[in-house]
């Protein structure tokens, strides 16, 4: 990757994650950057080629990081639910990136929500290996509400509210009877 795609991508992760990919402009992207215009349309047609290579970067990163949660079956998920839950804590915490873009982009046919869609049910069968490995009896049902748990820990994380965070992971964990 070149070093000035890597600026642009840098730049517009920091931005649209922060404030909103429709409140952030192009050229306030290519400025920060410190960029060229003809730069950026070399290695991006559209603001949604942009977007598309910001969400498809955070996935490979959250891909990498859940994947490589030690363990396997019930202990790892309560370590992701857990990290997770730190995480939505946080400062700077803003919600899912990918729930934030679906909100953003209506369209379900559009590239960005494909993505949405392709990171959601990479995460739903990450925690449905996980189920199998545990020996849960309903794995598809489990790993759904897992996955609604995710949305919800993220949204709650997002507006600041801690202890429905919290919350919201013992329930679920305590329902799915995972334990450690």
């Amino acid at each position: 990757m070149s070093a000035a795609r890597e600026r642009l991508l840098e730049t517009a992760t920091r931005l649209f994650y922060a404030e909103g990919i429709h409140t952030v402009g192009i050229d306030r992207i290519i400025a920060e950057a410190g960029i060229a215009k003809a730069t950026f349309y070399r290695h991006f047609r559209t603001k949604d080629d942009l977007v598309v290579a910001y969400l498809v970067r955070e996935y490979d990163r959250q891909r990498e990081v859940l994947e490589s949660v030690p363990g396997d079956g019930a202990d790892s998920i309560v370590t992701i639910f857990e990290k997770l839950g730190e995480l939505s804590c946080g400062p700077g915490f803003r919600g899912c990136p990918f729930l934030n873009a679906a909100v953003e982009f209506p369209n379900p046919e559009h590239a960005v929500r494909e993505v949405v869609r392709d990171y959601r049910d990479w995460f739903r069968e990450l925690m449905a290996e996980r189920l199998r490995a545990a020996g849960h009896h309903e794995v598809d049902q489990a790993a759904r509400a897992l996955l609604l748990t995710r949305d919800g820990v993220a949204v709650s994380g997002g507006v600041g509210d801690t202890e429905t965070v919290r919350a919201g992971v013992r329930t679920a964990l305590a329902q799915l009877d995972i334990r450690r």
